[in-house]
């Protein structure tokens, strides 16, 4: 499907905190993508560089579903999703409060998708979502090297993930997979477990883009990119001398 643009617009925010953004754009059925910090959030920013001509890395590692306020007076998200908790560790589909991501030492990138859906699709989106953490759905890590298979090779990207298991959907897979049971296909081409949030970010159906922009951040972004690439070289040069003084 090709993408018009007058279909989409991209509207970008500054001078705001990760919670007045998202408690001023976030609305029940909306699609929120975080970048982050952590290891893994690089790692997968690092893979979708395989989508872009230029080489260059993705600007985002983490997708989920904005379900609405609920009787507790807080807005509500949910995802598929690792957490390491205090005594307690969440492994795969659940409902998170979006106070989660006002951390902007964590999630230091945030956009939100505004699909312009109705209370019967939004509705439609948030039930099929609960359905999947009623199920308990896992997360995946073993998927998502099968995705970054099929980065490498874009010809599998159509096909089912190499690394499928049952009932299992890292976080984009999991927002691709909800919205293709609403009736709506935001990645057409594309197999559910080899979705990125990268892809669902250039998603060409109609929809607002609210994206949070924060200098430092992505100043933060380059500067722990620089560092990885000197501590490889460093690491290189290292090995290279041992092996000549014959350690």
């Amino acid at each position: 499907m090709a993408t018009n643009p007058a279909a989409i617009k991209t509207v970008i925010v500054e001078n705001m905190t990760n919670e007045e953004f998202l408690l001023r754009h976030a609305q029940p059925g909306c699609v929120g993508l975080s970048g982050g910090v952590t290891l893994v959030d690089q790692a997968i920013r690092r893979a979708e560089r395989h989508l872009d001509e230029r080489a260059r890395w993705g600007s985002w590692s983490h997708a989920f579903i904005f379900e609405g306020v609920r009787l507790d007076a807080h807005h509500w998200v949910i995802e598929s999703d690792l957490q390491f908790l205090s005594k307690h560790i969440q492994l795969g589909v659940q409902e998170n409060r979006v106070d989660k991501y006002f951390d902007a030492n964590l999630y230091t990138t945030l956009a939100v998708l505004d699909f312009g859906l109705n209370d019967e699709q939004a509705g439609r989106v948030v039930r099929e979502g609960l359905e999947m953490v009623a199920g308990r759905m896992r997360y995946s890590l073993r998927e998502l090297v099968g995705t970054l298979v099929a980065l490498r090779h874009q010809g599998l990207r159509g096909r089912g993930n190499v690394m499928s298991r049952e009932r299992s959907l890292y976080c984009s897979a999991f927002v691709q997979h909800i919205f293709r049971k609403a009736g709506i296909d935001l990645v057409p081409g594309v197999d559910d477990k080899n979705t990125t949030p990268e892809d669902i970010s250039r998603t060409s159906v109609p929809h607002t883009l609210f994206v949070l922009k924060r200098a430092s951040a992505r100043t933060k972004l380059e500067e722990l990119e620089r560092r990885a690439r000197v501590g490889v070289k460093a690491r290189l040069r290292w090995l290279k001398n041992k092996k000549i003084s014959g350690d």
